[in-house]
């Protein structure tokens, strides 16, 4: 088997991500001084659902990539599921602090989902196709 060095690279940045969107959610909280919940507070609420999506996501994402990595998909296959993933991520948490309905909102949030998910579907048939 083969160590998946490219997806250990990316999942290294997005582990950093990740670590920065908890701080942000922290940082929320010690504003609005709230402890549990989001205290109705909406801007909390983004905060803390754009934290909540990178972990619905994100983790089945890079242990379907590590298989398929270690499957044998080269690095240039990695980069290309990868590299667009973080990219997205970052941009996600942008798009979920807009107001509704707003360009930025477009800009940002729907673009994201749907890298994710076409990230998240192409990685997974051509796990599929290497299984086989």
């Amino acid at each position: 088997m083969v160590f998946p060095a490219v997806t250990a690279f990316y999942a290294s940045i997005l582990a950093l991500i990740y670590l920065a969107l908890s701080l942000w959610v922290v940082i929320g909280r010690g504003k609005f001084k709230v402890i549990h919940g989001d205290g109705g507070h909406d801007a909390l609420q983004r905060r803390i659902r754009a934290h909540a999506n990178f972990i619905e996501y994100v983790p089945i994402i890079l242990i379907v990539c590590a298989l398929l990595e270690a499957r044998g998909a080269g690095a240039f296959t990695m980069t290309l599921l990868l590299l667009p993933l973080t990219l997205v991520r970052l941009m996600h948490p942008v798009g979920m602090l807009a107001k509704e309905n707003s360009l930025q909102q477009y800009l940002f949030r729907a673009p994201a989902a749907l890298i994710t998910w076409i990230v998240m579907a192409a990685s997974a048939i051509l796990l599929l196709l290497r299984i086989g």
